[in-house]
């Protein structure tokens, strides 16, 4: 559970903003910016995000405001943040990764959102179908946890005399992570695998869980989708470089950085998504009208 102290840092930018800057942002719409993680890692999805909100036409703090909440990692924080978002009367929740994504639609029926994710929204309940998600939610997902046993599939592939391969999930994301492992569990079964699962719920953990790779003898090391791994792609992939690990992780900048492979959906072209459908949302159009996109998929 999240400390009372850290809880309340978390949420102590929103409350000390001088009150000119108040009153300049209640003259334009706000949007609330959800997010399980930190800022660090999350950069380049932030500022994709942002490009096709101003291509859109609304640039932020000219025509538009933006109120972030970043969670740091603290998924108990979420349900305060989204229902301080919704207090706060912002025009449209850009809710990104699975848990945000829960906790905006717990907070609110009348604010539109407009979620990124890893995961099937209809599974999780979010939205009745992909074509017409109906209510007051929409977005994008990547499906990668239905993708991941295509991870696997590949990395048994490029090293087919490998029978024991490792697994790294975050605990902290209890729904991700059952998803997670009912589905590489299955693969693993089906492909004759051995499967260890090793945990990592901060960066601090990477050097361990990669020590653990080592230790088991593992001669793979499959990266789940989740929101921590995601802000952190470029230093798993050092780590993968240095301790010799053939792994495999969603997006090229794994492979870029030195991971073996990259498969799955492209997050930063998902936040774009996000984006666009922020922008037509706060033009008038209403999130019921809008069908779940699937981002494209790729493997490096």
């Amino acid at each position: 559970m999240i400390k009372r102290r850290e809880f309340i840092s978390l949420l102590s930018g929103a409350a000390t903003w001088p009150l000119a800057a108040r009153a300049q942002q209640s003259a334009m719409p706000v949007v609330g910016f959800l997010n399980v993680a930190s800022p660090n890692g999350f950069e380049p999805m932030v500022a994709a995000f942002r490009q096709r909100l101003k291509e859109a036409g609304y640039v932020e703090g000219h025509n538009v405001a933006i109120e972030y909440r970043w969670a740091s990692g603290y998924v108990d924080a979420l349900a305060a943040m989204a229902a301080d978002l919704v207090q706060r009367q912002v025009a449209v929740i850009a809710a990104t990764g699975t848990p945000s994504s829960l906790a905006a639609k717990a907070a609110t029926t009348s604010i539109p959102i407009v979620f990124e994710l890893s995961t099937d929204p209809v599974q999780l309940g979010l939205v009745a179908s992909l074509s017409r998600p109906g209510g007051n939610i929409t977005g994008v997902t990547q499906l990668n946890t239905e993708l991941a046993p295509k991870e696997l599939e590949l990395l048994h592939e490029v090293l087919p005399a490998v029978t024991v391969l490792a697994l790294l999930v975050n605990r902290a994301d209890p729904v991700l992570l059952e998803t997670n492992l009912r589905v590489m569990t299955s693969a693993a079964h089906t492909l004759g695998l051995e499967l260890h699962v090793i945990d990592a719920d901060s960066e601090r953990e990477f050097d361990a869980a990669f020590n653990n790779v080592v230790q088991l003898r593992a001669g793979g090391f499959v990266i789940a989708p989740d929101f921590l791994f995601s802000g952190h792609t470029q230093q798993l992939a050092a780590l993968a470089a240095r301790h010799r690990v053939p792994a495999i992780y969603k997006g090229r900048e794994f492979a870029a950085a030195g991971g073996l492979i990259s498969y799955g959906s492209d997050i930063k072209e998902s936040y774009r998504l996000a984006g666009i459908y922020t922008g037509r949302i706060l033009k008038g159009e209403k999130p019921a009208d809008l069908p779940v996109q699937q981002s494209s998929c790729s493997s490096t």
